[in-house]
């Protein structure tokens, strides 16, 4: 007879800084904290390298069928490298979100910046867009996922835009300090 594991998913659904690399990512740590700490949900890495809003947008009823007990919803990046309008990022995320609130799928946004190259007429209202989405749609906002370590070369790719292996040990460890005071022992099936 097969196992069947019922626990409670959380899904993180984004680009290449959620997909990471297979057994190096920042969910998988986010899964052994959730073990360690006695709290039984079953993260599922949802992210695709290279993915935009677009995409994302395109993805979401995956997501859905899941029937996750918490979403952490991290696009953008691949949008601003692409000088994508920051209002058409806004409106694919703002409608993610109300398609997860439809649901009643609780969502933690987690926010991006980019390189100040970009030029401040663009960068700053991409990174003013996240705490404002979060604002409007009442969410848990981490203003920056890579806040702890994209300073820090130890801790980042040669490419300086995705976090190595204990790069994403730290990802995980903040994102968990944010969403553990939500999380029950026994949460919702």
């Amino acid at each position: 007879m097969k196992n069947v594991d019922d626990r409670p998913v959380i899904v993180t659904f984004g680009d290449s800084l959620t997909a990471g690399v297979a057994g190096k990512s920042y969910p998988d740590d986010l899964q052994d904290l959730l073990d360690q700490s006695g709290l039984r949900y079953r993260v599922d890495n949802q992210g695709v390298s290279g993915d935009t809003s677009t995409d994302g947008l395109a993805r979401i009823d995956n997501v859905m069928a899941d029937h996750p007990s918490l979403v952490l919803l991290e696009f953008g990046g691949n949008d601003g490298l692409r000088g994508v309008p920051v209002s058409a990022t806004e409106k694919n995320l703002d409608v993610m979100i109300h398609r997860l609130k439809e649901e009643s799928i609780p969502t933690v946004l987690l926010g991006i910046t980019l390189p100040p190259n970009y030029g401040p007429d663009y960068v700053k209202p991409f990174t003013e867009m996240f705490p404002r989405l979060a604002r409007e749609n009442q969410l848990k906002l981490m203003p920056f996922l890579l806040m702890h370590v994209y300073k820090n070369s130890a801790l980042m790719q040669p490419d300086g835009i995705h976090p190595n292996g204990e790069g994403n040990k730290v990802v995980a460890r903040d994102v968990f300090a944010l969403i553990q005071p939500t999380l029950g022992r026994e949460p919702r099936k």
